[in-house]
């Protein structure tokens, strides 16, 4: 796995916008707080609106294309996620990542352009996107900063619950249960071998994670996974009487042989910590809790 360069103080970073119109005044204020520490770039164009997508496809492939393609950048900074990226992801050349490493950072429908960074073999950053750096808290911008200029320190989550038994270890990987589901549908996804497995999800019903999940087992899509971990399950409650969405996680993903465990704080909820995507983790999923450990131990 190739780790772009940690950023430091007055290293160049870019903000583009792969997919959804943003909140212009939160986008504004996560700019402001970049700049304090960066040297921060951005075209004009990351501010245009067509319908559901902040600009046309062939606008939104030239920022990102330029942005992997610029001297000396280090990062490149999602202004949000929304809908978008898979539009044109297919078309990029992300090879000149491998030549130029820089850090892709984003969640949500930038899951999309982690699935294609990681086929190259190269980390990327599963972590908020501007628009939440406008509107987050200390802790939300200082943990993206900590991370983007120690990505490969060591970090620990231990307040997990165990929903299938077991130890197991290998590369992070994933991001939106929707976006992975989508990828793979459109033959773009590829899961590592032996992967730690990451997924969350945001406004989806069990039933409807019920589904996803089924045709990505079926399809075989899953089978390199030696672990999965669920991060952030908003607003995915049953709206009547039905299957806890912990039950249904534990009934289709204790199909793949796995350890698994819930409750990473990482994804649509209010603490959304910065993971990076390709670090070594290790999930250790005793009978009651579970450990994921990040990063060289």
């Amino acid at each position: 796995m190739l780790f772009p360069p940690p950023l430091t103080p007055g290293c160049a970073v870019r903000v583009v916008a792969p997919s959804s119109p943003f909140d212009v005044r939160l986008v504004r204020r996560g700019l402001d707080w970049l700049a304090k520490r960066y040297q921060v770039r951005f075209d004009r164009s990351i501010f245009s609106a067509d319908g559901y997508l902040a600009g046309s496809d062939e606008q939104r492939f030239r920022q990102l294309e330029a942005a992997l393609l610029e001297p000396e950048l280090r990062a490149v900074l999602c202004a949000r996620g929304g809908y978008g990226a898979s539009r044109y992801a297919h078309k990029l050349d992300w090879s000149q990542l491998r030549r130029t490493p820089r850090w892709l950072v984003g969640f949500s429908d930038v899951t999309a352009l982690h699935v294609e960074v990681a086929k190259l073999g190269v980390a990327s950053l599963h972590g908020c996107n501007v628009t939440a750096l406008g509107s987050g808290d200390a802790h939300t911008r200082s943990a993206l900063m900590a991370t983007l200029e120690s990505p490969q320190s060591a970090r620990v989550f231990d307040e997990l619950e165990t929903l299938v038994p077991g130890t197991a270890a290998g590369p992070l990987f994933g991001g939106n249960l929707a976006m992975l589901h989508a990828c793979a549908a459109a033959g773009r996804l590829q899961l590592p071998e032996r992967c730690v497995l990451f997924i969350e999800e945001i406004g989806e019903r069990p039933y409807r994670l019920d589904r996803m999940l089924t045709t990505l087992i079926v399809g075989g899509h899953l089978a390199p996974a030696a672990a999965v971990v669920v991060g952030e399950l908003v607003a995915c409650e049953p709206k009547t009487k039905g299957v806890e969405v912990n039950e249904l996680l534990a009934q289709r993903l204790g199909e793949l042989g796995v350890p698994v465990a819930c409750g990473l704080p990482v994804g649509h909820g209010l603490r959304n910590e910065p993971v990076v995507l390709g670090t070594p983790a290790r999930l250790s999923a005793q009978p009651r809790d579970a450990k994921l450990e990040l990063g060289h131990h």
